[in-house]
């Protein structure tokens, strides 16, 4: 579990280190750390399975050992971008979903959740995505004449203003934390020691309020925390207010502990800031390594960022690296449509996507994008649960022995795979739990 005690980028307090003589306003790049693209396949083995997935090409990121940091899955989302499948409530004997599909292996990957299901599929489900809903209603005009009047209301505006709602919501303060007794007159046998506990609690909630602006702009702490690019550069921020001393470390300073000391604000929390090279590129290449070296109480310790949002376990190797996953804007795949609106009868498919290939492989983004969602489409499914799908470092347990909260898993492929196996099923009108 990771807790944090940061939303908002707090005033740091001088630095009491010195970079010798490391100056961060030129240019960072080392000559000898040597990133560079290549045309990479990678050929992946997990716990010594004999099967291993090979990943189409694409351009990679290759530290100067010729060591592939982003291997990469093919992201082409153009495939089956035509393709329309109706919804129905059960597929008919003949059709692809009972002739393609292995009933067992369905059965095997996946459940039904049903919230009625009595209640039929609506129209609004068939269709396309970016189908218009219209909201009628009657409003009194002058005159005293009733004419119905009707909204437009497109998917996207649903989402914005639901994210809206969301954000906007106030969560009422700590009451006096008295009426458990009421509810339990047991409790009060233990009155002491739970009025301290939730005095406590009241302590750190006043300091949530006060300093990160409520409970709901603390829980976004991901946008403020790990690494933030900017026009300008990268900012980084780790909590760990057990450290005497904390570092920024990786390929771009050769691992130079004395390169990029951190600052440490009063609540914990380290925080650097790299500037742009003078040729306005990163301070860190896109594929590098990067950990954070921190002094603490029980010795020197180097860590993954624990908001890492890519790592990557490189072949014939155990520990995993964390690495700066910011790919060019060219590189970065764009979201083409809109997330559906709510089913009112929601169906689910539960899915593992390591798991999801009748071939003894661990399947990737990429192919359940292009062969799995067809299928549940055409099941009369409407939404998709993906289960386990933090990275973790035991493939064994099923994925819930979570080591890095913030990335989507690498076994099966890149963090811009899996936005576009979200945008192909938002094209599908499928939604993605």
């Amino acid at each position: 579990m990771v807790y944090t005690l940061s939303g908002v980028r707090f005033p740091t307090v001088p630095s009491v280190y010195k970079s010798n003589g490391f100056s961060s306003n030129g240019d960072r790049r080392n000559a000898n750390v040597s990133v560079f693209l290549k045309k990479h396949s990678l050929s992946r083995k997990i716990l010594a399975e004999k099967s291993s997935y090979d990943s189409e090409s694409r351009p990679s990121t290759v530290a100067a050992s010729g060591k592939v940091l982003v291997p990469g899955i093919q992201s082409d989302s153009s495939s089956s971008s035509t393709d329309q499948f109706e919804f129905t409530e059960t597929a008919p004997e003949n059709s692809p979903a009972s002739t393609d599909v292995d009933s067992s292996t369905m059965e095997h990957a996946s459940q039904i959740k049903t919230e009625n299901d009595d209640v039929e599929p609506s129209s609004d489900l068939t269709g396309s995505v970016e189908e218009l809903d219209f909201a009628s209603s009657l409003q009194l005009q002058e005159g005293g004449k009733l004419e119905e009047s009707k909204t437009l209301n497109t998917s996207e505006e649903t989402i914005i203003d639901e994210s809206d709602r969301i954000r906007e919501r106030g969560i009422p303060p700590p009451g006096l934390g008295q009426k458990i007794y009421e509810i339990d007159p047991l409790l009060t046998n233990y009155r002491q020691h739970l009025d301290y506990r939730y005095s406590q609690y009241k302590k750190l909630r006043e300091a949530i309020d006060k300093y990160e602006g409520g409970l709901e702009a603390f829980s976004r702490g991901y946008e403020k925390m790990g690494f933030t690019r900017s026009a300008t550069g990268i900012t980084y921020r780790e909590w760990a207010p057990g450290a005497q001393s904390a570092a920024l470390i990786g390929d771009f300073n050769n691992w130079d502990a004395n390169a990029d000391i951190m600052t440490r604000n009063e609540f914990g929390v380290w925080e650097i800031f790299l500037p742009n090279n003078v040729d306005g590129s990163p301070a860190i290449p896109h594929g590098s390594r990067v950990k954070i070296r921190m002094d603490t109480s029980s010795g020197v310790k180097d860590s993954i960022p624990a908001w890492i949002n890519y790592s990557l376990q490189l072949p014939d190797e155990i520990p995993y690296n964390g690495i700066y996953y910011d790919p060019p804007e060219e590189e970065r795949y764009v979201f083409q449509h809109p997330r559906p609106k709510k089913p009112k009868s929601l169906r689910i498919y539960e899915s593992h996507i390591g798991m999801s290939s009748p071939e003894p492989k661990i399947n990737s983004y990429v192919n359940f994008r292009d062969e799995v969602l067809p299928r549940i489409k055409n099941l009369g499914y409407n939404a998709v649960q993906i289960m386990a799908i933090q990275e973790h470092s035991y493939y064994a347990s099923f994925g819930y022995h979570v080591t890095n909260f913030f990335a989507p898993s690498s076994r099966f492929g890149t963090p811009d795979d899996l936005k576009s196996l979200i945008d192909k099923a938002h094209e599908l009108g499928i939604v993605v739990l």
